[in-house]
């Protein structure tokens, strides 16, 4: 194998992502910088549309993170955690858009983006039509509370459930006490619950009122 493609390969392999991120400030390196990318892009554009609510703007969210990320790369500190650092700048642009679009007036999550969320949702396949209709509607329910939940619920609610962040990693991304984390989970599932409760009774009010289904149906 050629050196310098033994280098590259060494780089996106043995690199922890603090010693690349230590690259990519001291030196600029944008092999470091593109394998940085490469880790994290799927997991932040995810954090983005959950915090915005539309797919579209999650993508552009995403890359304004790592413009952002390599245009602060002189004020990371290397005695932190690089995750730590990246979640807090992607965040912080989303944020920013948040405060955008409450002052255009434009609502977060309209029908075309909630369409669009579909393939961000993993695009399961089911095996019954009915099952997958219902488990589309009751995401759809679940996303339009968590975009009407004030900001620092639906961050908190995005990290532990939707990005599987222990409590302690999302204190020291928010730079808040760990009680505080655990305070504002527990109102955001108390307000996301309340949210919820109507329209999972109209939806289940709906199913109970619904024709059975033909036996021939439900032979496979």
């Amino acid at each position: 194998m050629a050196k310098g493609a033994f280098s590259t390969l060494s780089l996106l392999f043995c690199t922890t992502d603090e010693q690349a991120m230590l690259r990519v400030q001291a030196e600029d390196d944008h092999r470091a910088f593109a394998q940085l990318v490469g880790r994290w892009e799927e997991p932040i554009r995810r954090l983005c549309t959950r915090m915005v609510g539309d797919p579209h703007r999650g993508e552009d969210l995403k890359q304004e993170t790592f413009a952002k990320l390599f245009a602060r790369r002189k004020s990371y500190q290397a005695t932190g955690r690089f995750s730590t650092f990246l979640w807090r700048v992607a965040l912080n642009v989303c944020y920013d858009e948040l405060r955008r679009v409450k002052r255009r007036g434009e609502s977060a999550l309209d029908e075309e983006t909630a369409e669009a969320f579909g393939v961000l949702e993993g695009g399961m396949d089911f095996a019954d039509p009915h099952t997958e209709a219902a488990e589309q509607e009751e995401a759809e329910l679940v996303r339009t509370a968590l975009m009407r939940l004030p900001e620092m619920y639906r961050t908190v609610l995005v990290l532990r459930h939707y990005e599987g962040l222990k409590l302690q990693k999302i204190a020291e991304i928010l730079e808040i006490p760990l009680g505080t984390v655990n305070s504002r989970l527990a109102e955001g599932l108390v307000r996301l619950t309340r949210l919820l409760e109507p329209s999972f009774r109209e939806q289940r009010n709906a199913f109970e009122k619904s024709p059975p289904r033909r036996q021939e149906n439900l032979v496979l």
